[in-house]
């Protein structure tokens, strides 16, 4: 970790964005992530992104098989810059990948045998999936799921609007796991390598500051 970069680089910043930082970043997590399978509407995506950033989730999986769309960055509104889009062509690499990295694979569906919501345990790293406005989620997903959760409903509409879905989700999972005694937050590399990274994007000349900073010997 390279401290000294990293306060040169703070001193192109206000105080205040860099305490701002410091703030957002002990919220974060990568305890849970999420997966959106196809989404068609863009805005839907956009929505998603939105709320794992405003709920401290730190990564967004896009599966993009069969839509492939650019994030709409009016409804994300700048939520984009904080969260890391990963895209995958398709919904079994995604899942590989997820796997290997240590998350169970957790669909939101009224499968058989699903938890509701409020009853979804916590204590694994979890990646929760979902899916298209109208399918839902593949057979391959629910297929390879370890798990399934499902946000009940009283009225006529068995559904919720995906973008809906996920902010009810998000809101319930990660507020239920900051209150455990779970260790959900970033690691002190993780914390630096993300700070570095944003403080990055807040520099308009950011090759420009790097080459002096390099020429000045460090």
């Amino acid at each position: 970790m390279d401290h000294k970069l990293l306060e040169y680089l703070e001193s192109f910043l206000t105080e205040r964005r860099v305490a701002l930082f410091d703030k957002v970043l002990k919220e974060r997590t990568q305890h849970f992530t999420v997966a959106v399978e196809d989404v068609y509407q863009l805005h839907n995506t956009s929505a998603v992104i939105r709320s794992c950033e405003s709920f401290g989730i730190q990564e967004l999986h896009v599966i993009e098989e069969v839509n492939a769309k650019r994030i709409d960055r009016e409804i994300a509104m700048g939520a984009q810059k904080w969260v890391d889009v990963k895209r995958h062509l398709s919904a079994s690499d995604c899942i590989k990948q997820l796997k290997k990295a240590g998350y169970r694979i957790v669909a939101t569906s009224p499968h058989k045998g699903a938890h509701r919501l409020e009853d979804f345990d916590i204590t694994q790293r979890a990646a929760i999936f979902f899916g298209r406005e109208t399918e839902g989620l593949s057979d391959l997903v629910l297929d390879e799921a370890d798990d399934y959760i499902y946000i009940p409903t009283v009225g006529f509409t068995e559904s919720l609007n995906i973008s809906v879905s996920a902010a009810i989700t998000l809101q319930h999972i990660t507020n239920k796991l900051k209150t455990s005694a779970i260790d959900w937050k970033f690691s002190e590399q993780e914390l630096f390598d993300k700070k570095l990274t944003w403080t990055k994007k807040m520099i308009k000349d950011i090759d420009g500051v790097m080459e002096r900073y390099n020429q000045e010997g460090k």
